[in-house]
C-alpha cells in the first residue's frame, strides 16, 4: 500500500490546473511533445517543462526520444485509470451544484471517444453491452474474463497478438490484466478496458472501423465499422437506431 506521502505527491501532482490539462490531453492515449503540452495547458513551454518533468519523476508520464523531439505520454494504464476516475468523481460533483448532465459536453464526445487506448462514451458502452449479450465477455463489477466465444470472435475480426493461453491466463501482454469494466464518466456504466479492451481499440483504428476527429479524443464509426460492430459483434447502439 502506498504511504501518505507518496500518496500526497500524486495528488498534489495530479491536482495542479496546468498539470492536470496536460494529463487530460494524454488521455487521447497518443504522445505529445511539452510545445504540444504547453499550449493545452496555456503554459509558457519552459513551465510545462518543468511540470513534466515532475510528473516523470513519479512515473505518471514517461518520455519517448525521437530524432530532435521528446515525445510524452502517460506511463501506465493505471495513470489513465486513476485520471478517468478523477473526472467521474469531478463530474459527480459538479452535478450537486448544477442541472444533472453527465460527461462532456461535447455531444462527440459523449457519443464516441478514446479512454487512454480503449473506447468509451456511448459506443464503448454498447460494445460492452454486445460482448457481455453474445456471451463473448463475462464481466463483473471490477473484473471480466474472455470465454471461449470470445476468443473465437476476436480472432474472426482480426485481433491479433491475443492468443488463447494468454487469455485463458487471464492476462495480457506484460502481465496487464486483460480484461476488465471501466465506468465510463459520461454514460455511467462500464465499457471495456484492459488487454482485451486495448486490442480492439487498436484493431478498429487500423482496420478503418474507426476514425479520430482532429484535435479532440472524439471518433468517429465508419460504414465499415457499422458492418463490423452490428453484423460481428451484435452491437445495438445510439448510430444504429
Amino acid at each position: 500500500m502506498a504511504s501518505n506521502a507518496r500518496f500526497a505527491e500524486v495528488a498534489s501532482l495530479a491536482g495542479d490546473p496546468a498539470r492536470a490539462a496536460m494529463l487530460h490531453a494524454l488521455m487521447d492515449g497518443r504522445a505529445f511533445t511539452a510545445s504540444e503540452l504547453a499550449r493545452v495547458a496555456r503554459v509558457t513551454p519552459q513551465t510545462a517543462s518543468g511540470h513534466l518533468a515532475k510528473m516523470v519523476a513519479a512515473n505518471l508520464v514517461q518520455v519517448e526520444p525521437q530524432g530532435r523531439h521528446r515525445y510524452h505520454r502517460l506511463a501506465t494504464p493505471a495513470v489513465a485509470q486513476m485520471i478517468e476516475s478523477i473526472m467521474q468523481v469531478a463530474s459527480s460533483l459538479e452535478m450537486k451544484r448544477a442541472a444533472p448532465v453527465t460527461g462532456p459536453r461535447d455531444a462527440a464526445l459523449r457519443a464516441a471517444r478514446t479512454c487512454y487506448d480503449h473506447l468509451a462514451g456511448q459506443l464503448g458502452v454498447a460494445l460492452a453491452d454486445a460482448l457481455v449479450a453474445g456471451g463473448y465477455v463475462a464481466l463483473t463489477r471490477d473484473a471480466g474474463m474472455v470465454t471461449d466465444a470470445g476468443i473465437t470472435l476476436f480472432g474472426e475480426i482480426g485481433i491479433v497478438g491475443m492468443d488463447a493461453a494468454a487469455l485463458s491466463a487471464g492476462h495480457g501482454k506484460n502481465g496487464r490484466v486483460l480484461c476488465r469494466p471501466c465506468l465510463d464518466w459520461s454514460e455511467r456504466r462500464p465499457h471495456l478496458a484492459g488487454a482485451v479492451g486495448a486490442a480492439l481499440c487498436a484493431r478498429a483504428f487500423d482496420a478503418g472501423w474507426i476514425r479520430r476527429v482532429e484535435g479532440t479524443r472524439g471518433v468517429t464509426v465508419t460504414a465499415a465499422g457499422r458492418r463490423i460492430f452490428c453484423e460481428g459483434i451484435g452491437m445495438r447502439g445510439f448510430w444504429l437506431d
